[in-house]
């Protein structure tokens, strides 16, 4: 396994600067393949094995990635936003799953573990890289059901839309009173559309 001074690097590279929330995640990710018994995540291994769902879409997403080497285009990370600083980690090998949930008490431990830093973020970034696991997570044994069709490989159906034409991939189609739909054409999108 990397370093933690290698992992910050790497998450900070990835992430474009180096904050509060990057070293929370580089953290957070590395207690996680910890309790899972993962020294490199970025073997061939693991590379399908692990599964992490994050469950926010800020910094430490990007640094979880970084540690973890888990990316959404080879189905090993799957975002579940729920606005919640945590993570769960899954080995599809065992069926073993361990989420980690970031302690809203560790800001207020900053300054007992960065003694001295100006700044409020600063101060909490040198404090989250210094605290024991303990005092910056909970952790908690979960069970996770992953359906076939989120599993990583290869796509298991591609499926026309019958309304706009778009192919729809891994079971993602609707049907609606008899009509394949794409999700989007059965229960509106996220954008609109301009034309024909």
């Amino acid at each position: 396994m990397r370093t933690l001074a290698e992992d910050l690097a790497e998450a900070a590279a990835f992430h474009g600067e180096s904050c509060p929330g990057q070293t929370l995640g580089v953290r957070l990710a590395r207690a996680g393949l910890e309790r899972l018994g993962v020294d490199d995540p970025h073997s061939r291994q693991w590379r399908k094995r692990l599964i992490v769902f994050v469950e926010i879409d800020r910094c430490a997403a990007d640094a979880i990635m970084a540690v973890t080497g888990c990316r959404v285009g080879k189905r090993t990370l799957k975002l579940a936003d729920y606005g919640i600083m945590a993570a769960t980690f899954l080995d599809l090998g065992s069926g073993r799953a361990v989420r980690l949930v970031a302690r809203e008490e560790a800001r207020a431990l900053a300054p007992r573990y960065a003694p001295g830093v100006e700044g409020k973020y600063e101060q909490q970034r040198q404090a989250y890289a210094a605290m024991p696991d303990e005092e910056l997570f909970t952790f908690e044994e979960v069970m996770v059901d992953v359906p076939e069709e989120d599993m990583p490989g290869r796509p298991l159906s591609r499926i026309i839309c019958e309304n706009c034409g778009e192919a729809v991939q891994d079971r993602r189609e609707m049907n609606l009173y008899g009509t394949v739909l794409c999700r989007s054409c059965a229960q509106g999108g996220y954008f609109t559309r301009l034309g024909p």
